[in-house]
């Protein structure tokens, strides 16, 4: 028997194959069309950094570097104004406190106690110190930050810094701060740099006018040129 000549020859049946194959293509289609339906915002894909805005893009700001003078208190005590943890504004046995401008104190405690009404509670950080003490601070910023310009914008010398002089007071936790940069100034009380959210002093006229404009660091502030 001869076989016919390629021309008459049967196709192969390659068209239940193709018709399969579309079907498939098709649910699976529908499926994930679906799936992106129930997807819930949280599940939902974020879009590309390149199509948010810019207002919505993460910020590159530094987080605020913490107090210091937790790192290394060496000899030093609590005489020289070192803050033992759970220390509130109303521990007059402890000099950091006690030691503190009387006016400013007055100020913090009747702030406290309207805080507590909110559920805030302060805890004192840091207060007065003896100039040994910020010394001493002031020795490991310079050594945690290479040099004594950068140092300078996070720890004053023994005769410029307002802890020495009992004018100034480190505040936490975070809720504490928050709430002061609140209500503070209608206790007169005044976060003085922008770096520095914890610290805080005595302005008596920010109860009728506001605080006044914070200064970047510390080496904006005039006082710490003298």
């Amino acid at each position: 028997m001869t076989r016919p000549p390629p021309s008459l020859r049967t196709p192969p049946r390659r068209t239940g194959r193709l018709l399969v194959v579309g079907a498939v293509a098709v649910v699976a289609a529908i499926a994930t069309a679906l799936g992106h339906a129930l997807l819930t915002p949280s599940q939902a894909p974020s879009p590309s950094a390149s199509a948010r805005s810019p207002s919505a893009a993460p910020s590159s700001a530094p987080a605020p570097l913490p107090p210091l003078h937790r790192e290394h208190r060496g000899a030093l005590g609590e005489a020289d104004g070192v803050v033992p943890d759970g220390v509130t504004v109303l521990d007059d046995g402890i000099p950091a406190v006690a030691r503190l401008d009387a006016d400013l104190l007055a100020a913090l405690r009747r702030a406290a106690q309207e805080a507590a009404r909110d559920g805030v509670e302060f805890s004192v950080n840091s207060g007065w110190r003896s100039p040994a003490y910020q010394n001493e601070l002031l020795r490991e910023a310079v050594a945690r930050y290479g040099s004594e310009a950068e140092a300078a914008r996070w720890v004053a010398t023994a005769q410029t810094s307002p802890h020495v002089s009992g004018d100034a007071v480190d505040i936490g936790p975070a809720d504490a701060t928050e709430w002061l940069s609140e209500h503070g100034a209608a206790h007169g009380l005044c976060q003085t740099y922008r770096n520095e959210p914890w610290h805080y002093e005595l302005r008596t006229e920010a109860i009728d006018r506001g605080c006044p404009r914070m200064y970047a660091d510390p080496t904006q502030d005039p006082r710490m040129r003298q």
